[in-house]
């Protein structure tokens, strides 16, 4: 997605008077945060979750950026799912617009076309890196016209859309509107003054048009009062405390079309085929769409969070919400933001050639290690830098050596001679101490204890860097118990060695299982491989089956006895220095499989 931002010629002409309307006075019913159920046949109530990506837009092939937004999306989709809701994942493209349509005809295809072939290559990304959505959205589909068509006459029928006549700067390669105050003076390879964006550096140019405006004005102090109502609506909260900034200036009223003569590629303006509607609008009601607007979205679109770029924060805390409450509709639960990947310490672009390809990187890092890497590194309010030697260093210091190696160590014959998840022995790890444990040793346990609430509470913040960090960090400890311990040493030929020597791998598998369940929203591929190694079923990988170390509550261990799952070989192998010159990264050595 892209937006504009418009500035409202005093020529504006009315064309009809706003109506009085109980949406233009306080409408805290529609941000009431609500945790919504739906009866199964069955009887039994399951909670439901909505959770949205931007859609793309395809003007080019897809980004860092890009995966970082779906992988978090998929991170907290399938986290809720864990959690036994009923979850929704929606993403997709954006494919309407001038640059879509001039882009088409440079390329001397159809606009649909050029945006399929587009399209595919996110769909392709997203298969390859196992983000697994349950519904893929383009803004071309027959089912998105209706909902966009429905939205405005909506909003035309409260008199919330107006025909006037626009004056402004405008940024064909942008696909927005701007202020005098973001824009700067320029010259052009010809040598002719020319104004610029100060965002993105692209030439803008004067335009003059009627088409139809929406009385944003009208809505600037029900913002506000959402947002001071809602202190989590916006997160993280230096984005709720920006949004805020903004909203104390006065909000001028929007520019939602453009004439047909200049915007073909997109959807015509209900009753009046001179005008399209503008792509920003266009593609924001793509999260009504997926809900099944306007007829059974009720049961999603009370649950909705959205996950955007700060590039994209405004069109999706100001406008969007704005466009809600005018058309009577609740707004999302939450907005989390996130920040960008810069490339060795410097923004990605074409023209220094550091753009990182997120395909690429995944075939050469694995998919699963760029998931786990994306979500460690990423810190959603500040930018994150990517260097291929970063990513080498994280999966090999904690997937290969750390966890790997636990699992490794654990599992192996000369430990585990039998294959089995060995048996508990209270007398060797009371719960006073007294027995062979020791003061370090209680105080895993009690961090191990504490984990699942520890990352829960950081996957609901979508602060997944922080849960994962905290994982590592119980990973350590528990190489450091096995370490302490050393069971290799212990005599086999005595009893009370070799219950000791049970017990330290029933704890350290334990530990294990409670990691590689919290892993799955992460690495889901690699955690099934630990949890099926350590012979867990399908069934007792969710949330509500994290209960650690039961023996040493003094209730059964439904594992104790159970022969292990099949070794299915290295965890996570261990990844070759990248051959990458420090000054090109977008060069890569040939892609490191796992095995």
């Amino acid at each position: 997605m892209r937006f504009p931002v418009v500035i409202v010629s005093r020529s504006c002409k009315v064309v009809h008077r706003l109506k009085r309307s109980p949406l233009l006075s306080p409408a805290s019913a529609l941000w009431r945060h609500e945790s919504v159920s739906v009866s199964t046949d069955a009887g039994t109530d399951v909670r439901s979750h909505y959770i949205t990506t931007p859609i793309f837009y395809v003007n080019a092939a897809p980004h860092l950026g890009h995966l970082y937004s779906a992988v978090m999306a998929d991170c907290l989709h399938r986290y809720k799912l864990l959690q036994g809701f009923s979850s929704k994942f929606a993403t997709g493209t954006d494919e309407h617009g001038l640059k879509i349509q001039q882009a088409a005809e440079a390329a001397g295809k159809d606009p649909l076309t050029f945006c399929s072939d587009v399209s595919e290559r996110f769909k392709h990304l997203f298969s390859s890196c196992n983000i697994s959505y349950t519904d893929y959205i383009r803004t071309t589909e027959p089912r998105h016209r209706q909902a966009v068509e429905h939205f405005w006459s909506v909003l035309w029928d409260k008199g919330l859309i107006y025909k006037g006549h626009y004056e402004g700067w405008y940024s064909t390669q942008d696909e927005s509107f701007l202020t005098p105050s973001q824009l700067a003076d320029a010259v052009d390879s010809s040598g002719n003054q020319i104004k610029v964006s100060l965002e993105s550096g692209h030439k803008v140019e004067w335009m003059k048009e009627d088409n139809y405006m929406f009385r944003l004005s009208a809505f600037r102090s029900q913002l506000l009062d959402w947002l001071r109502g809602n202190p989590r609506a916006v997160q993280p909260e230096c984005f709720q405390q920006l949004v805020l900034q903004w909203l104390q200036h006065d909000l001028p009223d929007l520019s939602v079309s453009r004439q047909r003569s200049r915007l073909q590629w997109g959807i015509s303006v209900p009753g009046d085929p001179e005008q399209t509607i503008y792509v920003w609008l266009d593609a924001l009601v793509n999260y009504l769409t997926v809900a099944g607007y306007p007829h059974e979205h009720h049961q999603w679109w009370s649950v909705v969070h959205h996950i955007v770029g700060k590039d994209i924060l405004k069109f999706h805390a100001i406008y969007w919400p704005a466009f809600l409450l005018g058309a009577g509709l609740p707004l999302p639960q939450t907005i989390h933001v996130h920040s960008h990947w810069t490339a060795e310490g410097k923004k990605m672009s074409k023209s220094l050639g550091n753009v990182v390809d997120p395909l690429q990187r995944s075939q050469m890092f694995t998919a699963e290690g760029m998931r786990y890497f994306l979500l460690r590194q990423g810190v959603p309010d500040s930018d994150c830098d990517y260097t291929d030697l970063k990513v080498f260093k994280l999966l090999n210091a904690e997937l290969a050596d750390s966890l790997g190696g636990l699992l490794n160590r654990c599992t192996a014959p000369v430990l585990n001679r039998a294959q089995v998840f060995p048996s508990f022995c209270p007398q060797s790890f009371p719960r006073e101490q007294g027995g062979r444990a020791v003061a370090e040793d209680y105080h895993m346990l009690d961090t191990v204890t504490n984990l699942p609430s520890v990352v829960e509470r950081h996957y609901e913040s979508m602060h997944a860097y922080k849960a994962l960090e905290a994982i590592a960090a119980c990973v350590r400890q528990t190489n450091g118990f096995v370490q302490r311990h050393a069971p290799w040493k212990l005599d086999k030929r005595d009893s009370a060695e070799q219950r000791w020597r049970d017990t330290i791998i029933h704890v350290s598998l334990e530990c294990l299982r409670v990691y590689g369940t919290l892993l799955q929203p992460v690495v889901p591929e690699l955690s099934n491989r630990l949890l099926s190694r350590l012979g867990v079923q399908p069934g007792e990988r969710s949330w509500a089956a994290l209960s650690f170390l039961p023996r040493y509550q003094g209730t059964d261990c439904p594992f104790e006895g159970r022969a292990l799952g099949p070794d299915s070989g290295v965890l996570f192998s261990r990844l070759e220095s990248p051959d990458v010159d420090k000054h090109e990264p977008k060069k890569a050595k040939k892609a490191v499989k796992l095995k």
